[in-house]
């Protein structure tokens, strides 16, 4: 994801414990009471505690006449201990019912907080299903840095996005990274209007006045990763030389513009399988709607969506992301250079690698021309103060360099292997800057904490 941020001027303690010893996200509630958070320093009240969410089946209508949502979720989940009580991150709605293990259960509002009572506790390791009805009128949710997300306009309809707090917006959810769960989206529009969402597409199901379209992602997803954009737009379908479905959905005004870097996703998808290995989902694709105020672009799992046509270094970038953010994803939010420093390094090694500038030249214009007293070096990495902060350059730019000073310090052999490694032990899974460190300095026999120190965790420019 790229966003335009304000650099940070302080260092957080907090992200200081985390490239020490890793990131613990906590559960703390009553017995018999899920946590209303799970400690996420960045966002208090994300994700919920007591249950690991398995799959998410959200049957919705929308009606873009009186912009209203109508939808039912039905949530399978397993319970992590008893509980009485439990909590789901919900924005706005009115919320008509709620069913927990077949039983109508009591409910409350408390901000973002769907608080629900089951009728009968339900006893720890249980599997059971949450079903919630409500409807209302969806809207934008404002960021700590001041974006957007949520569900919001475009030009011909709207598009939802979530990252880092957006998804409660359109639907319940245990709202963070690290209770990832499969997807289903059945969305019934217009039959003037397209529906376009992760994973992989049913034929649709036209009616007289309205068509039912349904998208399942069968993979694991986090919960900021879901997506959908409904309006007018053009559907086309593709495939990579191993036969991976490339699904792409595209606004007209958007086409021409949008058409050269499409074209180069299975060539974009079978080089970054060589640095990452094997695609870690069953599609891909790219969305493309016509919504420049949105002002960024999200790597939502299996079809990265752009507000304005991309060109081919920000479609690798968000590519890039299916295996680093979407498949090996945080644990926690302060350490999103995990995410971001790594595709943007990925952006260098296209560049290398289609014959524009090498990496060691981005490199060096970034480090070269960045004044040791210029004030991008003061907060590092996993020094952001705040979550105003998340999307500020210095975790791209920095996190970049810093995965490019290690490839200098270890070599390649040893650096590209780190890489392959990495997102092959932690397919599906949650990680730490701990474990990269550790990752790193098993595969080149290299004592590196104080290097990573240095370039994640200091306030001043590192040496070479």
């Amino acid at each position: 994801m790229r966003r335009v941020g304000v650099e940070a001027l302080t260092a957080s303690a907090v992200a200081l414990a985390l490239i020490v010893g890793g990131s613990a996200l906590v559960e703390a509630g009553a017995s018999g009471t899920g946590s209303d958070g799970v400690g996420d320093p960045f966002f208090a009240q994300a994700g919920n505690g007591g249950y690991d969410v398995q799959h998410y089946d959200l049957t919705m209508s929308w009606d873009p006449g009186r912009a209203r949502l109508d939808a039912t979720a039905v949530i399978d989940v397993l319970a992590t201990q008893d509980l009485d009580q439990l909590d789901l991150d919900l924005r706005g709605f009115n919320v008509t019912s709620v069913v927990v293990a077949g039983n109508a259960a009591r409910f409350s509002r408390l901000g973002q907080e769907l608080v629900i009572k089951p009728a009968r506790r339900v006893l720890s390791r249980q599997a059971f299903t949450i079903k919630v009805v409500y409807s209302g009128t969806p809207g934008p949710v404002i960021d700590p840095d001041g974006s957007s997300e949520g569900w919001m306009p475009t030009s011909n309809g709207i598009v939802a996005l979530g990252e880092p707090q957006g998804s409660p917006a359109w639907f319940p959810s245990n709202d963070h990274p690290t209770d990832k769960a499969t997807f289903e989206l059945t969305m019934t529009v217009p039959n003037n209007l397209v529906v376009v969402s992760n994973g992989l597409p049913d034929p649709p199901n036209r009616q007289s006045q309205r068509t039912t379209y349904r998208w399942h992602e069968d993979d694991p997803m986090a919960t900021y990763l879901a997506t959908v954009s409904i309006g007018n737009l053009t559907m086309s379908t593709t495939k990579t030389r191993s036969g991976l479905p490339v699904i792409s959905a595209v606004t007209p005004s958007l086409a021409n513009a949008s058409a050269p870097s499409i074209a180069r996703i299975p060539e974009m998808v079978d080089w970054l399988s060589t640095l990452y290995g094997v695609y870690p989902f069953d599609s891909i694709g790219a969305i493309v709607v016509d919504a420049p105020d949105v002002g960024y672009e999200l790597e939502t799992q299996s079809r990265p969506t752009f507000t304005t046509a991309p060109d081919d270094s920000l479609m690798v970038h968000e590519l890039a992301h299916q295996w680093v953010g979407n498949s090996v994803s945080l644990t926690s939010w302060p350490e999103i250079w995990l995410n971001e420093g790594f595709a943007g390094y990925t952006e260098w090694l296209w560049s290398e690698h289609d014959k524009g500038r090498t990496a060691d030249a981005l490199f060096h214009d970034a480090y070269d021309n960045t004044p040791a007293d210029d004030p991008f070096w003061k907060t590092p990495p996993l020094g952001l103060p705040d979550a105003s902060e998340l999307f500020s350059d210095v975790v791209y730019t920095r996190g970049a360099m810093t995965l490019h000073a290690l490839r200098l310090r270890v070599g390649d052999a040893a650096f590209f292997k780190i890489l392959r490694t990495w997102t092959t032990d932690n397919r599906n899974g949650n990680v730490t800057t701990a474990q990269f460190i550790a990752l790193a300095e098993r595969v080149s026999g290299l004592k590196l904490n104080d290097f990573f120190k240095s370039w994640l965790d200091t306030s001043s420019k590192p040496s070479l």
